[in-house]
């Protein structure tokens, strides 16, 4: 249906053209005034306003309609074709202009031109509107999977945290039954990791590899669990044989915790505690910066704990002038000697 909004005097000739020339409904309104609760009222597929109108009614007439039907397509109506006149159609917001006398294909274009506008308008739109809709319930289901993946994430974290605590309480615990199994070792390791995380602090490492560390130094003899107690705890001097059991104790240690791949940076140190500085260490033989820093802190406080204590091969252990004294001697041969230098400042604290 079809909307006309003119004067009195043309009325009756465009409802009649467009009558004849397409199979239109057509509504004339020739009261401005009444316009606005006419749209309200029907739909209409196209309104055609007579420019002989005033311009700023028609501009008010355009505005109003389309505040009311957003998809509306208004053409323009004259008896009269100027230069200036499409410039200003386009400035009040209309689509096109029918020029009088009404050429009948032309006409037919024109109309059939506004009205399929329309409906890509309204077509495009009611799309629009579907994708919005579609969009808002994606958004709506991408924020409830972000918070389950969020909470499944904190809830195999937490899971992660206590199989790992659980683990390294279980490999702790066998760390510190291999140092119950000889009176002399008793708290060994618990000792070697606080002498090391001191050595570590205070060389100004950051928290993570403190904490390697750490765990590392109270791992560091799980090895021994393959070594037999008469050689572990020989009173005399171990023959060519037995130290080769020993010197395996590294690798041994690193083997068993391999397979728990939370303590890959652990294994490293575990595998290196007993390097020297001066590379006569083993069981590689690495030297100098090739050990790994945490490596070289735990060699240190392995080796210092082992001299203050009493042992099964020397009963009388070292003072601690005595032991502060060797370690002094061997900087830079079985010792890193910036760890040495680390461990001189706060070893009156220990």
């Amino acid at each position: 249906m079809l909307l006309v909004i003119e004067n009195e005097e043309s009325a009756q000739y465009l409802k009649e053209a467009l009558t004849v020339k397409g199979p239109y409904l057509v509504s004339v309104e020739q009261d401005v005034c009444r316009v606005f609760e006419v749209v309200k009222q029907s739909i209409f597929d196209l309104v055609i306003i007579d420019l002989s109108l005033d311009p700023h009614q028609i501009g008010g007439v355009v505005k109003g309609i389309v505040d009311i039907d957003a998809n509306a397509i208004i053409l323009g109506y004259t008896d009269n074709m100027f230069p200036e006149l499409y410039p200003e159609a386009v400035q009040l917001g209309l689509f096109d202009v029918i020029v009088k006398p009404i050429d009948g294909e032309g006409m037919v274009f024109a109309l059939k031109r506004a009205i399929e506008m329309r409906v890509k308008l309204i077509d495009n739109k009611r799309h629009l509107s579907i994708l919005k809709e579609q969009n808002s319930s994606f958004q709506k289901q991408n924020i409830l999977l972000a918070k389950r993946i969020e909470e499944s994430t904190k809830n195999l974290s937490r899971l992660y945290e206590d199989l790992r605590a659980t683990y390294l309480r279980t490999v702790l615990s066998l760390a510190q039954a291999i140092d119950a199994r000889d009176h002399y070792t008793h708290s060994h390791s618990e000792k070697v990791a606080e002498y090391a995380v001191s050595i570590a602090r205070e060389m100004k490492l950051n928290f993570s590899d403190v904490e390697i560390v750490r765990e590392a130094a109270q791992l560091h003899d799980i090895g021994k669990i393959g070594i037999p107690d008469t050689i572990l705890t020989k009173p005399s001097s171990l023959t060519p044989e037995e130290w080769k059991v020993i010197k395996a104790h590294p690798l041994t240690g690193a083997q068993i915790l391999e397979p728990l791949t939370f303590l890959a940076d652990v294994v490293k140190l575990v595998r290196q505690h007993q390097e020297h500085y001066d590379g006569k260490g083993y069981p590689e033989g690495l030297k100098g910066e090739e050990i790994l820093t945490g490596a070289r802190i735990i060699h240190l406080a392995d080796a210092y704990d082992s001299m203050i204590s009493a042992r099964s091969y020397r009963t009388v252990p070292f003072s601690k002038a005595a032991a502060i004294a060797e370690i002094k001697e061997k900087s830079g041969t079985q010792f890193d000697p910036v760890v040495v230098d680390a461990f001189l400042k706060i070893v009156e604290e220990l």
